[in-house]
């Protein structure tokens, strides 16, 4: 059973800039097959936005997403996790702060992010949320 944090997040993830539009943020998601990305400046973790924000904070606001910058929707106040934390220091700052994701750093750059997928896989793969993460897309 995994312990801590390294064990279960994604290693792999896509970064987009403050200034870069929500279309640039949403076709790496598309690439990416992700509904999240985080927002850096210069390697440094500013944010994250997640294909909700682009939908709720630009589309149903009637802006044109290629005029929407990133910093304008993406959630800036971010909390994050060590790589090395336990596990279950990510559940409890997820269910503290309602998150679905946790971004996570070392050395002050983001190496992955952490998911309640993530988490359910691990911790209770026969529950739906952890079937559901486990099963492979089907874009």
């Amino acid at each position: 059973m995994a312990e801590t944090v390294r064990d279960v997040m994604t290693e792999k993830v896509e970064t987009v800039e403050p200034s870069d539009s929500a279309v640039d943020a949403a076709k790496k998601m598309k690439s990416a097959d992700t509904g999240a990305i985080l927002v850096t400046d210069d390697g440094d973790l500013k944010g994250i936005v997640t294909d909700r924000d682009i939908v709720v904070n630009a589309v149903a606001e009637g802006k044109d997403p290629s005029d929407v910058k990133v910093e304008e929707i993406a959630s800036t106040d971010t909390t994050t996790i060590e790589p090395d934390a336990d596990i279950d220091e990510a559940i409890k700052l997820m269910r503290e702060h309602k998150f679905r994701r946790l971004p996570v750093v070392e050395d002050g750059q983001p190496v992955g992010i952490v998911s309640l997928g993530d988490l359910a896989a691990e911790r209770d793969d026969g529950s739906a949320l952890g079937d559901i993460s486990q099963a492979d897309p089907n874009n």
